[in-house]
């Protein structure tokens, strides 16, 4: 149980500090540096929790790391179910949060429909925004894969390598799609802010599903093949 309030404490957090910063400093083509803090955001994010609760759980805060840990025989089956639960009920809490702090400061129009995921980068094309994702998330799993790896000892660097590559790929990623490369991140924003009216349509939401899965159970499978002993 240790292991999932972990994961929900983890993902509440990236959310919170993720898409808030993305709400207050917008990620329009023309503010580049929109781009560079909301990056920052997520990815030291990432760093912080690496170093609190990746002694609990692993910090995955990621239905699609949970995914490519458990093709890497990380986790079993019962904790890949445990952990998508956990970091999606911490997805919905973190955005109810930013919901509720904007709201009391007056704020009713919230840009992005609360960092949610979108696909006006790509033109609407739903083909090209999965491409982006399934990319993305592949880099970012491989990452995670290769610098936790049992054969390979990366020690406490293990935490910034994971939150410096999540940085460099939302650095990309923000002006495509928003980057997702994470199904809980994607999710949670989205409900909330349909339900609270804050317009975002959910008719592309299966794409940072369905993409970051695929990029996840990609980079396992590779990974898997990459790391083997046969030639």
């Amino acid at each position: 149980m240790k292991k999932y309030i972990a994961e929900f404490i983890g993902t509440f957090v990236l959310v919170t500090m993720g898409c808030g910063t993305a709400m207050l400093v917008g990620c329009d083509a023309a503010s580049g540096s929109g781009y560079l803090l909301t990056a920052l955001a997520f990815g030291l994010t990432i760093v912080a929790m690496a170093y609190s609760i990746g002694n609990i759980s692993g910090c995955h805060v990621n239905p699609a790391v949970s995914l490519g840990v458990f093709m890497r025989g990380g986790i079993d089956s019962k904790d890949l179910i445990g952990y998508i639960v956990a970091q999606v009920v911490g997805a919905l809490t973190g955005s109810l949060l930013l919901v509720a702090i904007f709201s009391m400061g007056g704020v009713t129009d919230m840009t992005g429909g609360l960092g949610t995921n979108g696909l006006a980068g790509v033109g609407g094309n739903f083909i090209a925004g999965l491409l982006v994702e399934i990319v993305l998330t592949f880099i970012f799993v491989l990452t995670i894969l290769g610098v936790t790896s049992s054969k390979f000892s990366h020690g406490s660097l293990a935490g910034l390598v994971i939150g410096a590559t999540l940085t460099f790929v939302h650095i990309l990623g923000i002006g495509l799609t928003g980057t997702s490369v994470n199904p809980a991140r994607s999710f949670g924003p989205a409900i909330v802010a349909a339900i609270t009216g804050n317009a975002a349509p959910l008719g592309s939401l299966w794409v940072f599903i369905v993409g970051p899965l695929a990029g996840a159970a990609l980079a396992a499978v590779v990974y898997n093949f990459l790391e083997s002993d046969e030639d």
